[in-house]
């Protein structure tokens, strides 16, 4: 659990909990996700790892659409990332996503990471509805 007031840690399986934990809170109607920038997120140039921000801002964009739509599984088909400053190791990095229109089968939202406000990265992002397919027996 992190000292930080009203943020929880996740447990999600996979890449998410390898470089985690993913933290959430309650924000509004929606939802707020975090990381604890750690020594193992930065690159040799000593900031936090591109790959490192567009893994939580997919993150983000996933829980949040799963969440807006009720849907159980989302898969991601199309994310365009933009960096407007670097993070650094110690930084408590935020993460939150609109809704900005839906089809049948598809999600589209705008996903941003912040630092103490100001932003570090943001994304578009398509999101497809998958339907998991029944275990085999």
């Amino acid at each position: 659990m992190s000292g930080r007031d009203g943020w929880r840690e996740m447990n999600i399986d996979g890449l998410i909990n390898a470089i985690g934990p993913l933290l959430s809170r309650r924000d509004g109607e929606g939802w707020r996700y975090a990381l604890e920038a750690r020594p193992e997120h930065a690159n040799p140039l000593g900031v936090i790892h591109g790959g490192t921000l567009m893994t939580l801002l997919d993150q983000t964009a996933t829980l949040s659409a799963m969440w807006l739509s009720g849907e159980k599984a989302m898969l991601s088909v199309q994310m365009n990332t933009r960096f407007f400053a670097s993070a650094k190791v110690g930084d408590f990095i935020e993460g939150q996503a609109l809704l900005r229109s839906r089809t049948r089968s598809m999600l589209f939202l705008d996903a941003q990471l912040t630092v103490d406000g100001g932003a570090v990265a943001d994304a578009s992002v398509i999101m497809k509805i998958i339907k998991p397919k029944p275990p085999n027996n």
